[in-house]
């Protein structure tokens, strides 16, 4: 079994991963698929906090830029965040993983409120913490409730889960020519407007000295390689 470099890690996979090869809602089979991976990486003994965007579902901005109320569109974005977890949880406890979802907005029915010793005690307790609910306020987006929740639960780095290998000096999907960085510092991130994680996340990484690592969480296996050590996609620090 592979020796993990990290002991407590904070993985944000985007929503559109969920999607699978249908590009929009929830594919069971993808969600089984992440269960596997993230059940790799749980029986190195690594502790994992989880945290899903929306966009398979729901965008508030761009619900907002046709015309909808940007306060009503960004609660229904992180009402979206609350049905991807729980359809990752489901998955996961399916492939034997002991998981939790807490939310930073109250829907007791299926999800425990987000409360700081709560979600610790839960991940000492060797159980998968699956945060949904964004940061509960409008403005602010998964981005930056992934950077403020692995602050606030020690995690030792943000793993960024994307469809994409790492962070690039330009759009790949565009440019055939787009040079992909091994490691890049918070402020070339900020000068360069790359596009890794909203400016707020990517601040609150910086002030709190939280390394991010991209890579595909596509590619199979990679996430348990990352977790290894392996120089896979991109390393951003100071």
């Amino acid at each position: 079994m592979s020796q993990p470099a990290y002991g407590r890690i904070l993985l944000k996979l985007s929503g559109e991963v969920l999607a699978g090869e249908q590009g929009f809602g929830i594919d069971p089979a993808k969600a089984t698929q992440l269960a596997n991976e993230i059940k790799s990486v749980h029986e190195m003994g690594v502790s994992i906090g989880l945290i899903i965007g929306a966009g398979n579902i729901f965008r508030g901005m761009q619900a907002a830029s046709k015309g909808m109320d940007r306060v009503t569109g960004d609660y229904l974005g992180m009402l979206a965040t609350i049905m991807n977890a729980i359809s990752v949880q489901d998955a996961l406890e399916k492939v034997g993983v002991e998981t939790r979802t807490l939310s930073a907005i109250t829907v007791s029915q299926i999800a425990e409120p987000y409360i700081r010793r709560r979600a610790l005690r839960h991940l000492d307790k060797g159980r998968v913490v699956i945060v949904a609910g964004g940061t509960g306020n409008p403005y602010f987006t998964t981005d930056t409730a992934a950077a403020l929740r692995a602050t606030e639960l020690k995690a030792e780095v943000l793993l960024k889960g994307t469809k994409v290998d790492g962070v690039y000096d330009k759009d790949p999907v565009v440019h055939s020519d787009a040079v992909r960085y091994d490691t890049i510092t918070f402020s070339e991130v900020i000068n360069k407007n790359l596009r890794v994680m909203d400016l707020t996340a990517i601040t609150l990484c910086k002030e709190n000295a939280l390394p991010i690592r991209v890579f595909d969480i596509n590619h199979e296996g990679d996430l348990k390689r990352v977790v290894s050590g392996e120089n896979i996609g991109t390393t951003v620090t100071e």
